[in-house]
């Protein structure tokens, strides 16, 4: 029981992690920053729960919004340029972020122990969830809580004028200047946002891990970040967590006794999957497939 517990905070996790590149991609923008943000999120929410005994709340709210506005004053130089610049230029933050992680050293006395970011080492004993007797099942829940309010919000931003002008800059950059959008606030607002989720995301994972170190914020966890929604499709918020479910739960965990060989078959599946599913799981036509069956089943229960 406490591995399916364990694997659905996990899948919770991730899905918050992917659905931060989600709105990014929206704008037709490829990031390879996020788990630079998932890094500041989770050392300052760690640091205020453990160092300074913040409600784990307002630490992971604090911790986000640092994330949004260092993703903000990025974006500006960076969404200056377009392609594989864009991704050079993210891939430099995220390792900026990783080492300054990796030689930040700042520990405190907690009775006969220090506690606090130890540079290479990592930073331990964040244990505000065993302190104030969370179980696994109630951290699941706590995470899932949190994944169903951003779904929510991303899902009603789709449907909104947000969502339209977001789509606009990412299907014709300049159509959507010569109706007036601007290019540049909405690709660093949508950053800001990825960002400040991603910081959420970091928040729950240092919490939930009790024990984080610059590795953990590698390009790996980057690449998985804007796998899920580039997988899942960007029609809706939804196939995030699908390709979330398809990756961590059968691929990585499901198919852990084939060892480094699931590792090759991890890449051949992504690529077929991609070829036949081009635009990801949750694409145009099954939403269109959903939406009629939803329809029909409530035109047979209002006759």
């Amino acid at each position: 029981m406490d591995f399916l517990l364990g694997l659905t905070q996990l899948i919770g996790v991730h899905t918050i992690l992917g659905l931060s590149a989600y709105v990014v991609l929206l704008t037709g923008q490829v990031t390879i920053a996020q788990a630079g943000f998932f890094g500041i999120g989770a050392y300052i929410a760690a640091m205020l729960t453990t160092l300074a005994g913040w409600h784990i709340v307002p630490a992971m709210l604090v911790g986000a919004s640092v994330a949004g506005v260092v993703a903000c004053i990025v974006g500006f130089p960076a969404l200056r340029v377009k392609g594989l610049m864009l991704v050079v230029a993210t891939t430099a933050f995220g390792e900026f972020v990783r080492l300054f992680w990796f030689n930040f050293d700042y520990q405190i006395a907690k009775g006969e122990i220090m506690v606090g970011p130890e540079g290479g080492e990592g930073f331990k004993q964040i244990r505000y969830f065993p302190e104030n007797g969370w179980t696994t099942g109630d951290v699941a829940l706590f995470i899932w809580v949190i994944l169903i309010a951003i779904m929510l919000a991303l899902w009603w931003m789709d449907r909104s004028r947000a969502g339209a002008v977001l789509r606009a800059v990412g299907e014709d950059e300049l159509a959507a200047q010569s109706v007036g959008i601007n290019l540049t606030a909405t690709k660093v607002t949508a950053f800001a946002v990825g960002g400040f989720i991603a910081g959420i995301g970091g928040g729950i994972y240092a919490h939930y891990t009790t024990h984080i170190e610059h590795a953990n914020f590698s390009v790996l966890l980057a690449t998985f970040a804007i796998a899920y929604p580039i997988l899942g499709g960007l029609t809706n918020v939804t196939g995030t967590l699908f390709a979330v479910v398809f990756i961590q739960g059968i691929l990585v965990e499901g198919l852990r006794f084939m060892g480094d060989w699931r590792n090759l078959l991890f890449g051949a599946l992504i690529v077929v999957a991609m070829n036949v599913r081009p635009r990801g799981l949750i694409d145009e036509r099954v939403v269109m497939i959903v939406g009629r069956a939803f329809s029909t089943r409530k035109g047979r229960a209002d006759a």
